[in-house]
This record gives structure tokens, C-alpha cells and sequence, in this order.
């Protein structure tokens, strides 16, 4: 028998948080670009174009989140929630793409340092933490993969505000530029370190592994436990998109329980499977001696 165990929506509107980072991000990019043309850092126009990149990712998560809200039907008879991996997949290689790229114009920087307009760099540092700081604020309640990724990038994007707000502050008094470089690089490696372990948990989402913030193996033993239940097999934990989880399970129990037995048997597990915040089971069951093989309850 096929299940929704949780019937409440979501505590979070993840597609208007999304929205509302989106339309920042536009903005704030466009901001800098100009900005970094007036004060002639060069930092801060490369770093207009890393926004940019995150502007075309979150307008394609966007999309993707919205998308993943749809209801099931004949194509997605489970919904379309694994669209939200979609978008965490997409965001996770285009931050890695623009890390790199931060990591290459930091070497290059490092190479050749350059001096800006120090009380520019401030002004426009300043209001960098702000903007960024609350798109990342208003995402910090995202459950989905697609959420988390994309706060990532825009936590990405505040600590590199912060570099940029700490060394224009010593340059202000003492001409250090490799400061901006070296700083750059460090906040950059430690996203990318980040962002790895988001994608390792969207891969394995994508292959249908169990969620990694579920301990199976109790979950296992718990309904092992049950006195009704002589064995089972073909246990299948997996999420739809690291928010939804499902689980499917094959019972054998005794010819001699009752339907209360039953009806009490499926309510314990699904007080089980509430604890470990699993959404949707199936539960079929058969009777030890095969006398209803394959009957589902």
C-alpha cells in the first residue's frame, strides 16, 4: 500500500526565497560592474562576472524549484520534486566552474598585483555583505539540495566581500596588495571544499542511495524488533530530492494475526518511519506459509 505520510506543506516557500535572491543578485550585479569601473579594480569587475554566473544560476533554479512543486501525473507519477537535484547538479558545476576561475585570476593577481581605490573598494564591499548577506539569510531555512547549494554560492559571495572589506580597510594605511589575492584564494578553496560534499550528497541522491543524514541500519533493527514481524525483505530507503524521502518494505508475519493485528502493525511502523521523517512507504505484507503470497494490505 502506497503512502503520503506527511500531508503538510513545507515550513519554507523555497521558489520565493529563490526568487528574491535572483532579483538581488541581478541588481547588485550591475551595481558592481559600474562600481568596479569607477574605482578600476580589477577584483571587483571579475567578481561582477562571477555574479553574473550566479545570476544565470539562480534564475535556473528558479525555474527548476518552481518546477519541482508540480503535482505527479502520467510522466512523474511520483511528482517532479528530483527536478530540485537537478537544479543542486547544475548549481554545483557552475560554482565549481567559477571558483576556478576565481583561483586562476588570484594566481594571475598574485603574479601581478595591482593597487584600486581603497575607499571604493569599501563602499562597495559594504553593501556587497549586505545584499549578499541576506539572500543567504533568506535561503538559511532550505531543506531541498537545490537550496543548499545555491547558499553556498552566495555564501561564496559573502566571504568574499569580507576579504574585500578587510583589505581595503589595510589598505587604507599600508600598501599590502597581495592581501586581496591571497584572501580570495583561501575563501575560494574552502567553498570548493563545501560545494564538494554538496555534490557528493547529490550524486548520491541521484543513484538512490539512502539519505545521509539517515541511520539505517537503526531504522532496520527498529522494524526488525516489531513482534508481529517473522522477517522481511526487499527494504528500499532512498530520497526524491534529499527533502522527500520514501520507503518501501516486504513484511512476513504469521497466518494467525487479525486485521487489528495488520491495521495495529502498519501504524507502528508508520510511528517509526515518522521519527526518521520518511514521507511516503509502501508496505507489503505476506503470510509465513504463503497462503496470500504477494497479497498487498
Amino acid at each position: 500500500m502506497g503512502e503520503n505520510i506527511d500531508h503538510k506543506s513545507r515550513n519554507h516557500n523555497s521558489s520565493n526565497n529563490i526568487r528574491v535572491a535572483f532579483f538581488l543578485n541581478v541588481g547588485f550585479t550591475i551595481f558592481e560592474f559600474i562600481g568596479g569601473m569607477y574605482v578600476n579594480s580589477v577584483a571587483i569587475m571579475s567578481d561582477a562576472l562571477h555574479d553574473f554566473g550566479d545570476s544565470l544560476s539562480l534564475e535556473l533554479s528558479w525555474y527548476i524549484e518552481g518546477k519541482s512543486k508540480k503535482g505527479a501525473d502520467h510522466k512523474f507519477t511520483f511528482g517532479y520534486q528530483r527536478f530540485s537535484l537537478l537544479g543542486a547538479l547544475v548549481n554545483s558545476v557552475i560554482l565549481i566552474i567559477g571558483s576556478i576561475f576565481i583561483i586562476i585570476e588570484g594566481i594571475d593577481r598574485l603574479r601581478y598585483p595591482e593597487l584600486s581605490n581603497a575607499e571604493g573598494m569599501l563602499f562597495i564591499a559594504l553593501i556587497g555583505v549586505a545584499v549578499n548577506g541576506y539572500a543567504a539569510y533568506k535561503l538559511s531555512s532550505g531543506k531541498s539540495m537545490n537550496e543548499k547549494v545555491i547558499r553556498w554560492h552566495l555564501i561564496e559571495d559573502v566571504l568574499g566581500w569580507v576579504a574585500v572589506v578587510i583589505v581595503s580597510v589595510v589598505l587604507l594605511f599600508k600598501n599590502i596588495p597581495y592581501l586581496d589575492p591571497a584572501l580570495s584564494l583561501l575563501i575560494t578553496l574552502y567553498i570548493l571544499w563545501n560545494v564538494g560534499k554538496r555534490l557528493r550528497e547529490t550524486l548520491n541522491l541521484f543513484l538512490e542511495g539512502s539519505p545521509v543524514d539517515l541511520d539505517v541500519e537503526k531504522l532496520n533493527s527498529r522494524i526488525r524488533s516489531l513482534d508481529t514481524v517473522i522477517s522481511f525483505h526487499d527494504f528500499h530507503l532512498w530520497s526524491l530530492d534529499g527533502e522527500q524521502h520514501v520507503f518501501s518494505i516486504h513484511l512476513v508475519i504469521s497466518k494467525d494475526n487479525s486485521i487489528d493485528d495488520l491495521i495495529k502493525l502498519k501504524k507502528d511502523i508508520r510511528l517509526i518511519l515518522k521519527e526518521f521523517e520518511v514521507n511516503r512507504c509502501t508496505i507489503e505484507i505476506d503470510f509465513d506459509k504463503g497462503d496470500l503470497q504477494g497479497h498487498d494490505w
